[in-house]
């Protein structure tokens, strides 16, 4: 009998490099308040990624609110209705008001030319997702931000590895994020990281995600716990030696798809030698929501689960009367994401485009 093959698993560093940093946390009986692995994944992540100054936090959530409140952003924030739901909730929880524009006519991003019909007095920030780890159209949507006078938050939340003309894709906006939960390609278990080039707003986020403490005996504004734990950076310092290798895997894993599958006139998927891009998802969109729910229920049939990344769009959660995100909604009807994980094998992969193929033809 074949094996369950999920839409994804953590990759996990060998047990006895995890374990040796847990016994020296113990040793030093230091395991939150930041930490000197704190300190270091912090360090050791710009160093790899190349990246301007970074917070690690306590997930990719936290890292949202946090970056909407260290830009001291009211009123409306406009964003993109195809992304997870925590984009939005981001927003909503701190009190302002998401408004939705559509992706672009061919891809999964947020389209610049929206932005810019839907900014009114009210607009502040653009909220931007690079969805998959696919790069936005930094250069447009920072275009529209500088004539209009908004700051700009990237929700990088699969982005890890990600370059745009070559460069982190971190290094962009005013503040970028990113999610280090276990299903990323880079993960703390829990966790996730704030980047910014303005030194400022990074001592900003500091302070917010340690209720305002400014030393031991001062306060400066009010704060939140968005700490994390000197456990979970134990668990991110293991796996970033591997990163390169899990690159390597996940490019391996789209290229087997895309060779196999990219022929067929149904559907689409994204080219692996698309430049910048990480890898991190393998997202496939057919012509149709009722070939997209037939694959899904093949391939479940035969213990392997895909996901409907992200069903339903925003805009159907959120949305008010009159806002119209056409391309998302469909696109949100038609998608799936297969598996992919850094063991998944080449011969599991031929097995689910054989369903998928089947399905197809039949």
């Amino acid at each position: 009998m074949d094996k369950m093959i999920p839409v994804t698993k953590p990759f996990l560093p060998p047990l006895e490099h995890y374990q040796t940093e847990i016994s020296e946390i113990f040793r030093r009986n230091w395991i939150t308040n930041d930490g000197p692995l704190v300190r270091s994944l912090e360090t050791r992540v710009r160093q790899k990624l190349g990246s301007n100054e970074m917070a690690f936090v306590t997930n990719g959530t936290v890292a949202l609110q946090l970056a909407i409140r260290a830009l001291q952003l009211q009123g409306q924030i406009i964003t993109t209705p195809f992304s997870y739901v925590a984009t939005t909730t981001s927003i909503l929880w701190e009190g302002c008001t998401p408004i939705f524009v559509d992706i672009e006519p061919h891809g999964f991003n947020i389209d610049p030319e929206a932005i810019e019909a839907a900014i009114t007095e009210k607009t502040s920030a653009i909220l931007a997702t690079h969805c998959f780890g696919i790069p936005c159209d930094i250069d447009r949507i920072e275009d529209v931000a500088r004539r209009h006078g908004l700051k700009v938050i990237y929700d990088g939340a699969h982005c890890f590895g990600t370059k745009y003309k070559g460069e982190s894709v971190f290094n962009f906006g005013d503040v970028s994020t990113c999610s280090f939960h276990a299903t990323k390609l880079f993960h703390t278990v829990e966790g996730g990281a704030v980047f910014a080039n303005d030194e400022k707003l990074i001592k900003a986020t500091r302070l917010l995600r340690n209720f305002g403490h400014d030393g031991p005996e001062k306060f400066s504004g009010i704060g939140i716990n968005g700490k994390n734990s000197e456990v979970h950076a134990a668990m991110g310092l293991c796996v970033l030696p591997h990163m390169d290798d899990i690159l390597w895997k996940r490019r391996e894993i789209n290229g087997a798809y895309f060779k196999q599958l990219q022929s067929l006139g149904n559907l689409e998927l994204v080219d692996p030698s698309l430049d910048g891009w990480n890898w991190a998802y393998c997202p496939v969109v057919f012509s149709t929501e009722n070939l997209c729910l037939e694959v899904k229920a093949k391939l479940e049939e035969h213990d392997i689960h895909p996901r409907r990344y992200f069903y339903p769009s925003l805009e159907s959660i959120h949305g008010k009367p009159g806002e119209s995100c056409s391309r998302s909604d469909s696109l949100a009807s038609r998608i799936l994401c297969l598996p992919s994980f850094h063991d998944l094998q080449l011969t599991e992969i031929d097995r689910i485009c054989s369903l998928i193929l089947i399905t197809l033809e039949s």
